[in-house]
């Protein structure tokens, strides 16, 4: 722009400008103007990098910028993916087996089993008979196999999402320093767009391996299960610390025989929080390849076709609704002072 050229040549910088006046590719903005087939322009635009490249080539554009991380991320790829392949491919194999578990087994055996295990973990009537009616109904519209697939894949990520969660929630309690360290971390990942996820994941892993949505899966929903593992430890009643250390309790002791315990509520609300925010991922998972529900509304999407979609989406209401009452309900057993809706 005019106004920049003036800018520069008044700093006594156009020399160092033009040093540096190879053929760049086209600015985000020029590609904008180019496919609207419009102008760029405007009195006094904001002094953007691709702006203020076009009155001085030495400064780089948005697009240098964007490459470098690209480059970046490519040359350290390798390095990742030989310490992450071994590290989780056991995800794979668990997530391979849990399907075919699920599968494999007969309806007649597994959904009495599950109904089973609903009712040892709510000992509530109304609820098992809802899980029972959920799954009746799933095989009435021929949508068993793919729930149990969904059911499969949630059963393994939230299972090692509270085996990895926990103890990274206690570490935090215990240390304000980690605390602080892994805040940010968790911030990101829960603020992250959940597209974002499978970018990274898509470089390091083959889309035909599970453990590529698993990771994402893991990665989304762990964050509530740490926090609030973290927050239920730390709010458990000072009074009640000063006696464990009168009686002479070791750290250990302490740990396992007063703070967990009375931190449980607020781990069994994670857990649920960690339930729900991997149903969510279900659907963007399909993307790369995670079988289940999730497929129905891909397909919906891709070929219009409204009731596919519709009914796969109220299939993942009805899972989510199902797991969230048997895990409040598994809470309020816990607590019976927990109010469940």
């Amino acid at each position: 722009m005019p106004s920049y050229d003036r800018i520069f040549d008044r700093l006594g910088l156009r020399d160092w400008c033009d040093a540096d006046a190879s053929e760049a590719p086209m600015s985000m903005a020029q590609l904008l103007a180019k496919s609207s087939g419009g102008e760029e322009g405007g009195a006094l635009p904001f002094p953007s990098l691709d702006t203020l490249h076009e009155a001085c080539d030495a400064i780089p554009q948005t697009r240098d910028m964007t490459l470098s991380v690209e480059q970046g991320f490519l040359a350290i790829k390798d390095s990742l993916k030989f310490v992450l392949d071994p590290l989780t491919q056991p995800l794979s194999w668990m997530l391979e087996a849990a399907l075919w578990a699920f599968t494999a087994t007969p309806w007649w055996v597994l959904i009495p089993l599950l109904v089973w295990v609903a009712w040892v973990a709510t000992r509530k009537v109304g609820i098992t008979v809802f899980v029972a009616v959920v799954f009746v109904f799933f095989g009435l519209i021929d949508h068993l196999d793919v729930a149990l697939q969904t059911l499969s894949i949630i059963f393994v990520c939230t299972g090692l999402s509270v085996l990895l969660g926990v103890p990274v929630g206690i570490l935090m309690s215990r240390s304000d320093r980690m605390q602080k360290v892994m805040l940010p971390i968790l911030d990101m990942l829960q603020t992250l767009p959940s597209f974002v996820y499978l970018i990274p994941l898509i470089f390091l892993f083959s889309v035909t391996e599970p453990k590529l949505y698993g990771i994402a899966i893991i990665l989304y929903a762990i964050v509530p299960v740490i926090r609030l593992t973290d927050l239920g430890i730390r709010l458990v009643d000072k009074d009640v610390i000063e006696a464990a250390n009168a009686f002479g309790m070791t750290d250990r002791q302490k740990l396992f025989g007063v703070q967990l315990p009375l931190a449980l509520p607020n781990i069994m609300a994670g857990v649920n929080q960690t339930i729900m925010m991997s149903l969510a991922m279900v659907v963007i998972a399909s993307l790369v390849s995670a079988p289940g529900l999730g497929v129905l509304v891909l397909r919906g999407i891709r070929n219009l076709e409204l009731g596919v979609g519709l009914v796969a989406g109220f299939g993942i209401v009805l899972l989510a609704v199902m797991l969230d009452r048997c895990s409040k309900a598994a809470l309020q057993r816990i607590d019976p002072t927990h109010e469940t809706d």
